[in-house]
């Protein structure tokens, strides 16, 4: 099974539970290989997963298989949740998760790191750092730590858009006062990435 993908996410291109089930050892082999390419680590506890069409329409059939989901409005409502993070032509949407194998560490670090989600960058050669705006849903923390996910967006003007399709490069960062680290995008995933720019 190839990763196919459609301009939306509809109640009528899902799979049904019964059709996922069947096909879901395929499809899910297919998305994590599709997700890594898809994914950007920025230092050793900063990791954000580039969603689009085909990783939220995984997501979806996931919590719809888990919390066995079959009736429409409940359908919808997963629909609703999750959508708005497929990016639209003029950004980047991606998953952000703060991570640390040792649980005692991860709960310090997150009272540490408040508002990193709003110190998150990308940066398209040529021009100015474009700072994510961050969980436009809910808000992610509170007075004593940061969430260990957020949701963030980039918003890109059409001159960096057709500057990464030219061929510049494109680097990510953050910038916090407790973590500080950049990298450059490798050139697989930067084309993976350019797609979501359409």
């Amino acid at each position: 099974m190839t990763m196919t993908t459609t301009k939306r996410i509809t109640l009528d291109s899902l799979m049904s539970l019964e059709s996922y089930a069947k096909a879901r050892k395929e499809f899910r082999a297919n998305a994590i290989v599709y997700k890594r390419l898809r994914t950007v680590h920025i230092g050793d506890h900063v990791t954000l997963l580039f969603e689009d069409e085909m990783t939220i329409r995984y997501q979806i059939q996931e919590v719809l298989r888990v919390e066995k989901t079959f009736e429409e409005a409940g359908i919808q409502d997963e629909l609703d949740a999750y959508t708005p993070l497929v990016p639209d032509g003029r950004n980047f949407k991606a998953t952000m998760l703060i991570e640390y194998v040792d649980e005692a560490e991860r709960r310090i670090a997150l009272t540490k790191l408040k508002g990193i989600e709003d110190r998150t960058w990308v940066q398209v050669e040529g021009s100015g750092r474009v700072y994510a705006i961050a969980d436009e849903d809910l808000k992610r923390e509170n007075e004593t730590k940061t969430s260990a996910v957020h949701f963030l967006r980039f918003e890109l003007t059409e001159e960096m858009a057709a500057a990464l399709k030219y061929g510049v490069s494109l680097s990510m960062g953050v910038d916090h006062a407790q973590y500080a680290a950049a990298v450059e995008v490798n050139n697989l995933t930067r084309t993976a990435l350019i797609k979501d720019l359409t």
